[in-house]
């Protein structure tokens, strides 16, 4: 399967559904200023984003959010991720990281030391500590699921589109203060996609993502932005990659497993999904586990006891929509769709509906 069959579903309509693939690589423009730069080629600037190594830097995050999710609260896991005021990231651009995300009265405290990552929230007032075991830390990326790293994500994206795509570079901009190039992705004809395009404002020094921009067809508006508002490339103090929690704070420590039974679940979930078509309107379907959707209410409900019940949920805000596939639930954004079927098979992908209905009516 080539990586790039992948790419549009799994970087943006998964975050468009709650994923929250792209909430750490993306952000709003400002009254940009276009300082003069020196020329690059499209390829040229691809490449230098591919091999960025922008070091130790900390800067902070905003994210614009114009999907037209439903307002589900906390019900879609990775929702919330897409409702932030602000994140904070510092980096030894060696494997360590230190993220604080604010959201309302609210502040997620995330360190990653390289053997240890903490989880602390200040809203509860608890925290849990990870020890990552040594075989695993050796491992690039280990630990890191919570702890963005904007290079990487980025480089990810590229990859996985830039086979598909139109590439140019639409002159500059300035973003946290900083000169920059823009770098544009656009769908080559005859890829049915709801994107228009990706924009992403490239560090004209160290060539690090600083904004990145999902814009849907029919509109002038990003759907979907993160980017910083400021940042610094300077060396970080090593305090900052220690953390103690609050006194009075509940700590939990864990050290991951692997669960024989989570392991063989995900084992048939991979078996179960499959990739349709290629390039932006590529399509992912699978299947979800049969109980997925009897939960019970009480047992999916979030912290504050809010009725979360995933068949109730799917009656509120999805379409009911039928074909030769069967019948199930469409919920739609303004970067991309996905239905879940009566039987338990859902199909994703940055396309209008009637991609997914061809998706799922392939044997």
């Amino acid at each position: 399967m080539k990586p790039k069959t992948k790419g549009i579903t799994a970087a943006v309509v998964g975050t468009a559904l709650g994923a929250g693939g792209l909430a750490f690589i993306a952000m709003p423009a400002s009254a940009d200023d276009k300082p003069a730069l020196p020329q690059v080629s499209a390829e040229d600037l691809v490449q230098s984003v591919m091999t960025a190594k922008p070091g130790a830097f900390d800067g902070t995050l905003k994210v614009s959010n114009n999907l037209g999710l439903p307002a589900v609260g906390s019900a879609i896991p990775g929702a919330s991720a897409l409702n932030i005021d602000s994140a904070h990231i510092f980096t030894d651009g060696a494997g360590k990281s230190r993220l604080a995300v604010t959201q309302g009265a609210g502040q997620e405290t995330v360190v990653h030391d390289g053997t240890t990552v903490w989880d602390y929230s200040s809203k509860t007032n608890t925290a849990t500590k990870v020890t990552i075991p040594a075989d695993v830390a050796k491992q690039k990326g280990a630990g890191s699921e919570k702890t963005p790293d904007p290079v990487a994500t980025t480089t990810e994206l590229l990859a996985k589109v830039r086979e598909s795509s139109t590439v140019s570079v639409d002159g500059t901009a300035t973003v946290a203060d900083r000169p920059a190039y823009e770098l544009v992705l656009t769908p080559k004809p005859g890829e049915r996609t709801l994107l228009r395009e990706i924009r992403v404002a490239v560090d004209s020094q160290t060539r690090m993502p600083l904004r990145v921009s999902v814009l849907s067809n029919g509109t002038s508006t990003p759907a979907l932005e993160v980017a910083f508002t400021d940042v610094q490339f300077t060396q970080q103090p090593a305090d900052l990659f220690a953390f103690t929690p609050p006194k009075g704070a509940k700590v939990e420590e864990k050290t991951p497993t692997v669960d024989q039974k989570d392991k063989a679940l995900a084992e048939q979930a991979k078996q179960d999904t499959k990739v349709v078509g290629d390039g932006w309107d590529t399509v992912v379907t699978g299947k979800i586990p049969a109980d997925a959707l009897n939960a019970a209410p009480k047992q999916q409900g979030d912290r504050q006891g809010r009725n979360a019940d995933p068949q109730a949920l799917l009656d509120r805000f999805t379409k009911k929509v039928s074909g030769t596939w069967g019948s199930g639930h469409l919920i739609t954004t303004k970067v991309g769709s996905a239905i879940l079927t009566d039987d338990g098979r859902f199909a994703g992908g940055a396309v209008p509906e009637q991609v997914l209905f061809e998706a799922l009516g392939q044997k």
